[in-house]
């Protein structure tokens, strides 16, 4: 029983980004890099595919991390505000002057 080939992903890259340029046919790439052209088609798919994302990686890192910043602080001012509800209504009861009333 023969293993099957494991590619890099550098390689991958190097033989989708040929197979993009098309300066040589699959057939010719195939014969090149003793792959075969199906799988070039396919790492080509994937490569055009992904394209937008590696412009766009860091952005979406770092708004998914505001994102849950702000709805932690948005948690917090909401417990917050009920806290200060809640003691203004028991200075009011208590008749303990200095406290606001709303």
């Amino acid at each position: 029983m023969t293993k099957r080939k494991r590619y890099s992903a550098d390689f991958k890259a190097k033989v989708a980004l040929e197979a993009i340029r098309e300066e040589l046919t699959l057939s010719e790439l195939s014969k090149k890099y003793d792959v075969h052209p199906n799988m070039i088609s396919a790492w080509k798919r994937t490569a055009i595919e992904n394209m937008a994302s590696g412009f766009s990686k860091g952005k979406e890192t770092e708004h998914q991390g505001n994102d849950a910043e702000i709805a932690r602080l948005h948690a917090k001012i909401g417990q917050l505000v009920v806290e200060r509800d809640f003691l203004s209504e028991a200075f009011v009861l208590l008749g303990v002057t200095g406290g606001k009333k709303r």
